[in-house]
């Protein structure tokens, strides 16, 4: 009788053990409604659920009511991409709180803006590094209603980089350096104009912002601003339209990271927050994956799939040898 308890004791001993690895129970992933936020979720859905025993529910996802529903009410669990310097004070209240937890990064470069122009072009011109080397040759970036002069297209038209890109044109003096500042209406207007000009092998420059599907089908280079990054002078008046006198400036990168809820951190599933610090991608990744899918037309759950097929390096450097080995068998 001893004999069977004691082995009894053990079988329920490993069965728990095995259980608390195999089973995470359910998790609530915001699913982002922007292509690259969308992938990152199908991303995470896959590895929770085939790799950790996860119960994935998906959430509609938006910055500002998602990182708000977080800390107000705990739900979702995991917010994968989350672009918080767009509510710092949101995100401030909910880690004092202890209602959430930034796990790190989920863009290892970091959101980026700026003006970019095509690598063929810099390849033609080593020296065009800055925007003033830039400036300082109008006729390689000619504007479409006037081809003695240069032009820098703005972003679309309401957009935040709309209004930094018109308070740098003049900073920088564009229209004495005999550049047109060319407003494209809307986003697809600013994409047509880019690649028309880059399928043409002809001079662009403009506004554009990374990771994005453009960026991954385009090789483009993202013009140095030639000064460091002035936050008081940025806030003073490159992000104020109507601000006279706006300085050179660099574009700041935007801190793009994982958010989860306190819930999860002290549910003790260690192997899910260690693969979510773990779990960080580059913008060239994010942005190859996302062209894929825009040219094919395909899902975030079929972006996964080709990213788990093309970049299996990365994945399972975010994974023990164990769960990589899971991943690798459910594909």
């Amino acid at each position: 009788m001893n004999k069977l308890l004691a082995l009894s004791t053990v079988v329920l001993a490993v069965g728990f053990a095995h259980g608390a690895h195999a089973d995470c129970g359910t998790v609530t992933v915001a699913n982002m409604n922007w292509q690259s936020g969308e992938l990152l979720a199908h991303v995470d859905k896959f590895i929770l659920e085939q790799g950790f025993g996860c119960q994935v529910e998906f959430v509609p996802g938006d910055t500002v009511p998602t990182i708000t529903s977080m800390v107000e009410k705990g739900q979702p669990d995991i917010a994968g991409e989350s672009w918080v310097d767009l509510v710092p004070e949101i995100v401030k209240r909910g880690v004092d709180e202890r209602r959430i937890v930034n796990i790190g990064p989920a863009l290892s470069d970091g959101g980026i803006q700026g003006w970019y122009i095509p690598k063929f072009i810099v390849d033609a011109h080593p020296d065009i590094r800055t925007v003033d080397d830039a400036f300082a040759r109008p006729e390689l970036f000619p504007a479409p209603e006037n081809a003695a002069r240069g032009a820098v297209f703005n972003g679309p038209q309401g957009s935040g980089g709309s209004v930094v890109s018109a308070q740098l044109f003049k900073a920088y003096g564009g229209e004495a350096k005999g550049f047109d500042l060319v407003d494209p209406g809307t986003q697809a207007g600013l994409d047509g104009a880019m690649a028309k000009a880059y399928e043409r092998k002809e001079g662009w420059m403009g506004y554009y912002w990374s990771p994005t599907a453009l960026l991954g089908k385009y090789e483009m280079v993202r013009l140095d601003a030639g000064v460091a990054h002035d936050a008081a002078e940025w806030k003073r008046c490159n992000t104020v339209a109507d601000c006279p006198d706006p300085k050179k400036n660099e574009w700041p990168k935007d801190n793009v990271v994982t958010l989860v809820s306190q819930r999860l951190v002290d549910s003790g599933n260690a192997g899910v927050i260690d693969y979510l610090r773990k779990r960080s991608w580059d913008n060239q990744t994010v942005s190859a994956v996302m062209s894929w899918m825009t040219d094919t037309q395909a899902s975030g759950e079929d972006g996964a799939a080709h990213f788990f097929k093309e970049h299996p390096d990365l994945w399972k450097s975010w994974l023990g040898a164990d769960v990589a080995d899971k991943i690798a068998a459910a594909l």
